[in-house]
């Protein structure tokens, strides 16, 4: 149903998101140091990218289909597969997640560094959430997702094994835009960057829908 070509223009809109106030380019509310930019050199190439700023944000790569020419947004009944090479600097915040009105939000995974065996899969539509750990996690590491997002329950499937089941699901009319990001944590719940670090990347190698 849809094959992820970062570098297009028609399917991704990079730099901006209602996901965050006004569109961007900030969200210090929740807690990130992110200052989000359309530069191709921070995403358009699947490697998401984040440099300090000498005003203390850091300049990060976004890309959304919402806005985009295509439009396409994930629905009930898809299965969603991707790959991601994990950064290994604190304060990185990578994320695979949906937004759609203001919600409906799922997060395919959210990981922080300083948790380096963690990932965080969560359903923020009808609730659940598993903090999930693994040796396989770590700093660098290149990680396998499936996930089905059923009506009745999302399942998360991690390096081919079965890793959470939601048991809430997300309806059968839910549908929602894809965010792929990288974040930078201000220090509220996670340590911010090493003072020493001046950039930060994850990679995203493959990124496919599928409709039954």
């Amino acid at each position: 149903m849809f094959t992820a070509d970062f570098s297009s223009r028609e399917q991704w809109v990079a730099g901006r998101s209602w996901a965050y106030p006004n569109g961007g380019p900030t969200n210090p509310g929740d807690d990130k140091l992110d200052h989000l930019t359309a530069d191709p050199e921070y995403s358009r190439a699947g490697v998401f990218r984040a440099t300090r700023m000498p005003q203390g944000t850091w300049k990060t790569g976004l890309l959304t289909t919402e806005g985009s020419a295509d439009g396409f947004m994930v629905r009930s009944g898809d299965i969603l597969e991707t790959r991601v090479r994990l950064p290994r600097e604190q304060g990185a915040w990578p994320a695979i997640w949906t937004w759609l009105d203001g919600g409906n939000e799922i997060d395919v995974f959210e990981y922080h560094p300083d948790n380096p065996d963690l990932l965080e899969l969560s359903n923020h539509v009808n609730g659940g959430r598993r903090y999930y750990r693994d040796r396989a996690i770590r700093p660098g590491a290149w990680v396998d997702f499936e996930i089905h997002l059923g009506a009745r329950s999302v399942v998360w499937h991690i390096n081919g094994a079965p890793a959470f089941e939601d048991r809430t699901g997300v309806g059968g009319n839910w549908r929602a835009h894809l965010i792929v990001n990288l974040s930078v944590c201000a220090g509220r719940y996670h340590p911010p960057p090493d003072p020493a670090t001046t950039e930060m990347s994850y990679e995203v190698s493959r990124l496919r829908v599928y409709r039954p």
